[in-house]
């Protein structure tokens, strides 16, 4: 699910220099046509998850001002890029969290590891052969395996791709052995047989996948997953940012929006905007670290 640096950094700038809503409109907002920013394509797992949210906020919100999805990929990018025409937590302000796409680490069957601990075993056997497949350099799938290598002393080769469809063709055909995706893309390759599900890279099992373990309880403290939330042009009255998280937060509790959240394999991510503040600034940390020791640099 990597987002264009040009396109990503075009449509976050775009969002930074709206106009900001004064404070006296704030008790009649909105005012305008509702607009949500997504920089990915039509039909991926960011897309998804925002017409959901979306079509349960236009119920109570028919009009508005400029949304920004705010990704994963975002935190990934303060460290790896030299300069930005912004700064991420400076410039946007964060509203609500909004849904976490779970990593799974999978592997095409042709891979004879059926766990986390054999496939250490295997990676540490045949040192610059195991090959690791992502969305591409410096996504939410490449850094995750990065972060998996350095805390279990292994080696993978990487090979980057132009998003998760081409990864995944590749993976099931064998090009590649191994890849961290996230589960919208990969469950149905997984219970198709296609794929083998060796463990979760966040923090706790899956429902979907109950009997595949995460990868945090061999390699302890590893952590990682590819998330999504909602930011506004910093400026905007905090009356506006706290309506907005009521009402998103609402949907995202909604049994039937979570519903629908669960069909798509993602879990609602409730945090007040305080909370999505400090996560992503947690992110930008952690993820910053990882770039640093790993050495990764931008295609």
């Amino acid at each position: 699910m990597k987002l264009p640096r040009r396109r990503f950094l075009y449509l976050a700038a775009g969002a930074a220099s709206l106009p900001a809503t004064r404070n006296a409109h704030a008790q009649t907002y909105p005012a305008r046509p509702l607009r949500w920013i997504v920089g990915f394509p039509p039909g991926g797992g960011a897309s998804i998850v925002t017409r959901i949210v979306a079509e349960w906020v236009s119920e109570r919100l028919p009009d508005g001002y400029t949304l920004l999805f705010v990704a994963a990929s975002a935190a990934v990018n303060v460290t790896l890029f030299d300069t930005l025409p912004f700064n991420l937590l400076r410039d946007i302000a964060p509203v609500a969290g909004l849904i976490d796409f779970p990593l799974v680490l999978v592997v095409n069957p042709s891979v004879p590891a059926k766990n986390v601990p054999e496939l250490i075993d295997y990676a540490k056997a045949n040192p610059g052969k195991v090959t690791m497949g992502s969305f591409g350099t410096g996504s939410t799938s490449h850094v995750a395996g990065e972060l998996f290598q350095l805390m279990a002393d292994v080696h993978f080769v990487h090979v980057p791709y132009r998003g998760s469809a081409p990864m995944i063709t590749d993976l099931i055909g064998g090009q590649v052995q191994i890849a961290f995706d996230t589960m919208p893309t990969s469950l149905p390759h997984i219970r198709s047989g296609a794929l083998r599900a060796l463990a979760m890279a966040g923090k706790s099992r899956f429902a979907a996948l109950p009997d595949v373990p995460a990868i945090g309880e061999t390699v302890a403290g590893y952590e990682a997953n590819s998330w999504g939330g909602v930011g506004v042009p910093r400026g905007t009255p905090t009356e506006i940012i706290e309506r907005l998280n009521r009402e998103i937060n609402a949907g995202l509790a909604d049994p039937a929006v979570k519903a629908r959240l669960e069909q798509v394999a993602t879990v609602p991510l409730i945090l007040s905007p305080a909370e999505f503040g400090a996560y992503m600034a947690a992110e930008v940390e952690k993820w910053g670290k990882v770039i640093k020791r790993a050495g990764i640099r931008p295609e």
